[in-house]
């Protein structure tokens, strides 16, 4: 059933730095002259590349059984995953929820390079336990579980997936301008964006919103509203508008909502330039959102795989 293992790595942040500035000791001199602990990026990395080492070295043990291929994150959205591959996540969260969007349904083990380092919600595994991992999959024996995901739909035919969160708004600090309609009602807006979350994402982006919330409430002695948390895979998605402007041309009416299973969210662009669309935090991966552009924001017909255990 399955040939091929893919595991997908990402830079450190020495490694970024070390692009930048073309060496270690530039990229040192820089951290350092900012008053920053170079020693914490160096344990970081060493941890990640021997993290990376050991489940490199348990998914040879595969040879002959299934194929490694090992590709860094930024080449994932261009990629073609098939039917037939197995995927490893090494990193951060924010890794297995980039990943997920773009391989179809198949399996996908994130593993924890650092747990110390990071909290690892979507990473189950650690380095020595993806070798087991992988066999149980290959076993039929894999606990795996389906996560929701939420899409946007141009008008001229773009799509854009999301695991955790939607991004709707401008490029920069200047005040997003749009018409939203749910239903019947329809309300145009200046914001600074709107985040449409789905269930694995209401405890990213969507909790910042609620504790920011609670924040505001708490200085007027008011009750903080209470987090929104659904089921990863829960078939609604969530949606609140960041910071909304009242004004005579534009209202706070549809500032927060659900949207159910069967309709969507129609958010119409009023921008003549920097409106964007992207998800999960990777801004580069984006769409243009200028004026005529309309989305259509809703469930995906896709579902993400996580192996569990």
């Amino acid at each position: 059933m399955f040939e091929k293992v893919v595991l997908v790595t990402r830079k450190t942040r020495l490694q970024g730095l070390t692009a930048q500035f073309n060496t270690v000791a530039q990229a040192r001199f820089y951290l350092e002259h900012a008053g920053c602990d170079f020693r914490d990026y160096e344990l970081e990395d060493a941890h990640y590349r021997r993290s990376l080492e050991t489940v490199r070295r348990s998914l040879e043990h595969f040879d002959g059984t299934l194929k490694l291929h090992i590709m860094d994150r930024e080449l994932v959205p261009t990629a073609l995953f098939s039917g037939k591959d197995i995927v490893v996540a090494l990193g951060q969260d924010g890794l297995v929820a980039n990943t997920a969007k773009y391989v179809g349904g198949q399996p996908i083990l994130g593993t924890n390079p650092d747990p110390e380092r990071f909290d690892g919600l979507l990473l189950p595994f650690s380095p020595a336990q993806v070798e087991g991992s992988v066999e149980r999959v290959l076993d039929g024996r894999a606990q795996v579980r389906e996560v929701t995901l939420a899409q946007a739909r141009l008008n001229d035919g773009q799509r854009l997936l999301a695991f955790n969160d939607l991004f709707i708004g401008a490029k920069t600090h200047i005040s997003a301008r749009y018409r939203i309609r749910v239903g019947e009602r329809e309300a145009v807006h200046s914001s600074s964006g709107l985040l449409v979350s789905t269930g694995a994402g209401s405890t990213g982006w969507l909790s910042s919103v609620f504790n920011m919330a609670a924040a505001v409430t708490a200085i007027g002695g008011g009750q903080p509203p209470a987090p929104v948390r659904l089921d990863w895979s829960d078939r609604r998605l969530f949606f609140v508008v960041r910071e909304p402007f009242a004004s005579r041309h534009s209202s706070v009416d549809l500032a927060i909502g659900m949207i159910d299973p069967g309709t969507a969210l129609t958010i119409e662009s009023l921008m003549p330039g920097q409106g964007t669309i992207f998800s999960d935090g990777m801004e580069a991966d984006f769409l243009r959102f200028d004026s005529g552009a309309v989305a259509q924001i809703d469930v995906a017909p896709e579902r993400a795989r996580l192996v569990v255990g």
